[in-house]
């Protein structure tokens, strides 16, 4: 792998943590400086909603064609979502580092621990709320959930946190921009040492206390 090519970016964050907004933020800073980025695309076999581009939003496949891919193991990991699979394919991620291309993957706790069990080379952040108040206060403001499924989303939350330090970065997304600065600092300095890490694990351990 030579020095001009791009990165495999893997990101974990509790619903409502923000993260999605924090990483479209760096892909379009990065982009503006030439620094080539974006979200990964998965496979899918759930159906396309309006608005949804093949190859851009996601790559539709029936689901013969999904478990062909999976038996021949284009996959570097896969989720079942609502009766739908979703999986992440090795031959878009190793295509578009290879044209110098950061690819960002958004994946649960789950996802990211198949992943470590492979040989994949990637660099990965968990991002952090300020507090569990906070995190509930951001699900609420959102009025997209009933209170049963807050609370679902609080318990999930509760046990990704428990996996935020096998993570090589914490970010904690409370000031917006801080977040993103700090997120793209990663991104930029492939040799970034974080001074601040053991007192952002201090938080994670008062977070789950």
């Amino acid at each position: 792998m030579s020095n001009n090519n791009g990165q495999l970016i893997v990101i974990s964050a509790p619903s409502g943590t923000g993260k999605t907004s924090v990483i479209k933020n760096v892909i379009k800073k990065l982009n503006s400086e030439n620094k080539k980025s974006k979200f990964s695309v998965s496979h899918t076999t759930r159906l396309p909603r309006d608005g949804d581009v093949d190859g851009s939003d996601y790559f539709f496949v029936s689901d013969e064609r999904f478990i062909e891919l999976l038996n021949a193991g284009n996959f570097i990991e896969t989720a079942e979502v609502h009766d739908y699979k979703y999986g992440t394919s090795k031959d878009f991620i190793d295509e578009n580092i290879e044209q110098g291309i950061n690819v960002f993957l958004e994946i649960d706790v789950q996802g990211f621990q198949e992943l470590r069990s492979k040989n994949i080379k990637f660099r990965s952040v968990f991002i952090l709320p300020p507090s569990i108040d906070e995190l509930r206060d951001r699900i609420q403001k959102r009025g997209l959930d009933s209170e049963n499924v807050i609370e679902k989303r609080m318990n999930n939350a509760l046990k990704e946190l428990t996996k935020a330090k096998e993570y090589d970065y914490l970010v904690i997304n409370d000031v917006f921009d801080d977040a993103i600065e700090e997120l793209l600092e990663i991104v930029r300095n492939k040799g970034f040492h974080d001074d601040s890490h053991d007192k952002k694990i201090k938080i994670l351990q008062d977070l789950l206390s």
